[in-house]
């Protein structure tokens, strides 16, 4: 059974930093394109940041661009999203997900989603 495992997550204060990691149970999903998604209470789930599968090319969304940074280990079968300068408005839940096919990183279109990992930051 495919799963994707995020951790990491917690309750920081304004400007604190958190580093989030998701490990995948299978072994194929090394090779997949690997991205994180965050839901804020009453908004729709919005991409954050997506890495494809060699690691050679990083998306982020405009919002955390500068501040966060997506990277991935795949002898570990980890991808991890470093966050620094965490603001009120990063407060959500952080989703991983994973696919072998996916064309466009940066859609909503990913095969496998993890069960998300709260982050909240107060002010």
């Amino acid at each position: 059974q495919v799963q994707l495992v995020e951790s990491g997550g917690g309750l920081v204060q304004a400007g604190d930093s958190l580093r989030l990691s998701c490990a995948a149970s299978v072994r194929a999903l090394r090779n997949y394109a690997k991205a994180w998604f965050r839901q804020a209470p009453g908004k729709e789930r919005e991409f954050v940041a997506a890495i494809s599968w060699t690691g050679s090319t990083t998306y982020y969304a405009d919002s955390v661009k500068g501040r966060f940074t997506i990277s991935r280990d795949n002898a570990k079968n980890t991808v991890y999203l470093q966050m620094n300068g965490l603001k009120p408005e990063d407060t959500a839940v952080y989703y991983c997900a994973a696919d072998g096919r996916i064309i466009d990183l940066q859609s909503t279109n990913y095969g496998y989603l993890g069960q998300g990992t709260q982050v909240t930051v107060s002010s």
